[in-house]
């Protein structure tokens, strides 16, 4: 498999494999483009940034890598295979798990719960036997539960474990939902706006979160993310997107004196 060097944020430049690679990806609906000939690669544990104003085609790549939208034109490469009408349940199965911009938990459940429904793919008794909770069935919940717990452990929502995540506040929520993705034990973790409509510290707590998931458990991430000052701080490499093209690709530093990006999307320097 092909082996690239990379910055590792935080870190000196390190050999890394690829593993995700998306070659040309067109996508369109009905007359609307929303993605056109777009040409990027994910290497594995990166923290890959996906930037650009909205309507840029953030939300529909990430559509677009975990199987919810299909698209009209490219390849895509994941560990070394190429890819062919992927679903969302293969992309769960083959290790990828995402967030969403709108968080999608289920309300009336409590957080350890929400977080249990991340480890379906894990769970291989069939409905009647998890029903009559015997033998290896309860043995295999319980195991599950013991690899949620850690994660509430790590998330530190130990206090809201027991919660309907419905009267949670949306720092927490959004908190929750993380875990749930994580539950899944991901190679690949898309990130939708993990941070949009929170305070300060809440971004900081995040950012921690984040980066403590890229290094300990080794899980690669694809962000998009509107707060540039998170952006720069944590990607190793950033992707820019403008109206469903690619406008630039390359290192924080690079991107940051991009005069296409500073114009388009940072804003024009005085």
């Amino acid at each position: 498999m092909t082996t690239r060097t990379t910055p590792c944020a935080g870190s000196e430049a390190a050999e890394t494999e690829v593993i995700l690679d998306l070659d040309d990806i067109s996508l369109s609906f009905g007359g609307v483009q929303a993605l056109e000939s777009i040409s990027f690669d994910i290497r594995r544990h990166e923290i890959r940034a996906i930037i650009g104003p909205n309507g840029a085609g953030k939300s529909s790549m990430l559509n677009v890598i975990n199987g919810f939208y299909h698209p009209q034109k490219g390849t895509i490469t994941y560990e070394g295979v190429v890819v062919k009408a992927m679903k969302p349940y293969h992309a769960a199965t083959r290790g990828i798990a995402r967030t969403f911009q709108n968080i999608a938990l289920f309300k009336g459940m409590s957080t350890l719960d929400n977080i249990m429904t991340g480890r379906v793919n894990h769970m291989h008794a069939g409905l009647l036997a998890q029903a009559l909770y015997i033998g290896k069935n309860r043995r295999e919940e319980i195991r599950n539960r013991e690899f949620v717990e850690t994660i509430i452990d790590f998330l530190e929502i130990q206090a809201i474990r027991n919660t309907p995540v419905g009267r949670l506040p949306y720092g927490l929520q959004k908190r929750v939902e993380l875990g749930r993705a994580l539950a899944a034990e991901p190679k690949l973790l898309l990130l939708d706006e993990p941070m949009a409509g929170m305070n300060l510290e809440e971004k900081q707590d995040m950012s921690r979160f984040m980066l403590d998931i890229n290094e300990q458990y080794g899980t690669t991430i694809a962000l998009i993310e509107h707060d540039m000052a998170v952006v720069m701080e944590l990607s190793s490499r950033i992707v820019v997107l403008d109206y469903g093209r690619k406008l630039a690709d390359g290192k924080p530093d690079e991107i940051r004196h991009n005069k296409d990006v500073i114009e388009a999307y940072l804003g024009v320097a005085n």
